[in-house]
């Protein structure tokens, strides 16, 4: 019984000390979830696997220059040959990011402006 005591006390203060873990809010805000589609999981496996997937909704290009960076990371980055999958990944790609037509909002109107008092 002593032997047991013993061995909770210097234990037991072990058992306090916290566990590291990722806490839920940045899980939250680092999880990416791309529309749906075919070729959606094609891309979150092939891309996600070395890279956020953030850094493929934040960027948009037409099919040559997604083909483009799928080079690059290839030359640069040792990306692997992605064969037959190329070409789902691609369609995905150019139908969920390509360019868009208007990059920026409309103008304010100038009714809805504040009045400036300005000498």
């Amino acid at each position: 019984m002593r032997f047991l005591l013993t061995i909770l006390c210097f234990v037991g203060p072990l058992l306090a000390l916290p566990v590291r873990s990722e806490s839920i809010s940045s899980i939250t805000r680092d999880t990416v979830i791309l529309p749906p589609g075919d070729g959606s999981a094609l891309v979150t496996s092939q891309c996600g696997y070395c890279h956020s997937l953030a850094l493929v909704t934040q960027n948009r290009a037409d099919r040559e220059g997604w083909r483009s960076l799928i080079r690059w990371m290839q030359e640069k980055h040792g990306l692997w040959e992605l064969g037959t999958l190329e070409t789902p990944i691609l369609d995905y790609l150019e139908k969920h990011y390509s360019p868009k037509e208007s990059g920026r909002r409309p103008p304010i109107a100038g009714h809805l402006l504040p009045k400036l008092d300005i000498p």
